[in-house]
């Protein structure tokens, strides 16, 4: 299958590519510590544009949108944003989304950004419901129109401010602007994926080259992205969740803080009864305590031997120096400092459970 390629492909120097969701992505320009450290200390850039950019608009595009997501989509004023998941009718996980309820003067009502390679699956499933429920809204698939860049660490608002006269010290947490970054008209969000403040901005694809070179610091590959978002405890979809190898709910996710049961979604009666009885697994930190990586798909046990769990994701932190992962555990096993053991190559190590995020930010 021949591999999509990002607007930004051509400019690239240096990097080592990888296949990421049918998108031929940078994996690391430099090293992923060195990546990951620009990140936490200083700055760094992505190019994230293998996130799909579909758009809704019309007069029934807030009902869709509200019914198609986990979260309350009416609270979102023009320039706001919220993370959300997408359910089926038994309330699994098929993708998770950032929606941005667009500034006003956006041709378009809103934005959901799905995860790589799921951009063709969520609109079709916008188109289907809109047609099933008799709605009046457009729904259309931008990713191939739009380059997405995200730009994250501490020093990213000074970086991002000699390239744009957007007040950045305003734009709160999940708002979202609209002005041009380095002559290109551009979405400026203040939204991320590495716990860091920063922005991701989104410009027409065939301008994005301006952008990305105006902004000159360390550029960095997925695999930064990757420890960074560990660090954070986030979700990677096709790690954590996964609508047929992983099927997982919000609750069972730990995210069931974006399940608005007040209002009327796809899953959202079988959501309420999980939110009554509780769930039996849960999405848990662990570090590892003795010498090792833990991986995806590692089996998880108690002290004395039984099988509890599997990893989902696991890293050497570069930030804290030690191994930690992500596993679905039993509920009794998702407070901090419980004693269990991961299993690698056949041989149990030494690990405790962890409170995420590992570390403080």
């Amino acid at each position: 299958m021949t591999l999509r390629r990002p607007p930004l492909a051509g400019v690239y120097e240096g990097a080592s590519l990888t296949d990421f969701g049918g998108w031929e992505m940078p994996v690391e320009f430099d090293s992923i510590r060195a990546e990951h450290t620009a990140v936490r200390e200083a700055v760094g850039k992505f190019d994230v544009s293998h996130m799909g950019q579909v758009t809704v608009s019309g007069p029934d595009a807030l009902e869709l949108t509200q019914r198609l997501t986990t979260n309350d989509v009416a609270e979102l004023a023009p320039g706001d944003a919220q993370y959300a998941g997408i359910t089926d009718e038994d309330g699994r996980l098929i993708d998770d989304t950032v929606v941005y309820r667009l500034p006003a003067v956006s041709d378009d009502d809103y934005l959901f950004v799905p995860n790589a390679g799921h951009d063709g699956e969520m609109t079709e499933r916008w188109a289907s419901h809109l047609d099933r429920w008799g709605l009046a809204a457009t729904v259309t698939n931008r990713t191939e129109e739009y380059a997405m860049i995200a730009v994250q660490g501490p020093d990213a608002e000074t970086l991002l401010g000699a390239e744009t006269a957007l007040a950045l010290g305003s734009l709160g947490r999940f708002e979202v602007a609209s002005g041009a970054v380095a002559g290109v008209d551009a979405l400026v969000a203040r939204t991320g994926y590495t716990g860091e403040a920063g922005f991701e901005i989104l410009c027409p694809a065939a301008d994005a080259a301006a952008v990305w070179t105006a902004l000159d610091c360390q550029p960095c590959g997925l695999g930064a992205r990757d420890t960074l978002r560990l660090e954070m405890g986030f979700l990677l979809s096709g790690e954590e969740f996964h609508h047929r190898d992983e099927p997982r709910t919000p609750y069972e996710a730990d995210i069931g803080w974006t399940v608005a049961l007040d209002t009327e979604f796809v899953g959202r009666d079988a959501l309420a009864a999980q939110a009554r009885d509780g769930v039996d697994e849960r999405l848990v930190g662990l570090e590892l305590l003795d010498r090792g990586v833990p991986r995806h798909g590692y089996a998880v046990t108690d002290t004395e031997g039984e099988a509890l769990g599997h990893v989902t994701s696991g890293t050497m932190s570069p930030t804290l120096g030690v191994p930690i992962a992500l596993a679905y555990l039993p509920t009794e096993y998702a407070e901090p400092e419980r004693s269990v053991e991961v299993v690698i190559r056949g041989e149990p190590k030494e690990a405790r459970t962890r409170a995420t995020p590992f570390i403080d930010r």
